[in-house]
């Protein structure tokens, strides 16, 4: 027998509700610090500034979002790569007439910052594992069981 293979779908790995759109946490590997997510987002969102402790890449699949310290927009079919030590915000222009898709693939953590730079909180496979399984409890769904979790 080979290596256990993962595979979840939106049923097996719900969507959940969080402020200005929605998640799914469809990979996470708590030893190698990797989480692989999924969100949804609505116009105008913008995400808290945060600082990458590793490369981050991610795939647009609908609409578009940006950095505002970049002024690059990322449509529908852009690739990005985000080196370790990347600093930034993640907005979604407000003038987008449609909700925005993005499967990001994680290393490390996100360093949230506030205006000083100080740290104010941290986001890691951990963290996310357990904020997504409160996200379910919460939302009356039942998340999956993470082999790395």
């Amino acid at each position: 027998m080979g290596l256990a293979i993962s595979h979840l779908n939106e049923t097996s790995s719900p969507w959940v509700s969080i402020p200005g759109g929605e998640l799914r946490l469809v990979h996470v590997d708590i030893a190698a610090g990797i989480w692989v997510i999924a969100n949804r987002f609505e116009p105008g969102m913008a995400a808290q500034r945060h600082l990458h402790t590793g490369p981050v890449f991610a795939w647009t699949t609908a609409g578009c979002w940006m950095y505002s310290e970049y002024g690059v927009r990322y449509e529908a079919g852009s690739f990005v790569h985000e080196p370790a030590g990347s600093k930034h915000t993640l907005v979604v222009p407000a003038d987008n007439t449609e909700t925005t898709e993005v499967f990001f693939v994680m290393n490390g953590a996100n360093l949230n910052l506030d205006d000083d730079d100080n740290i104010v909180s941290i986001t890691d496979a951990g963290s996310i594992a357990a904020a997504y399984r409160m996200l379910c409890e919460m939302q009356g769904k039942t998340a999956p069981l993470f082999h790395g979790a």
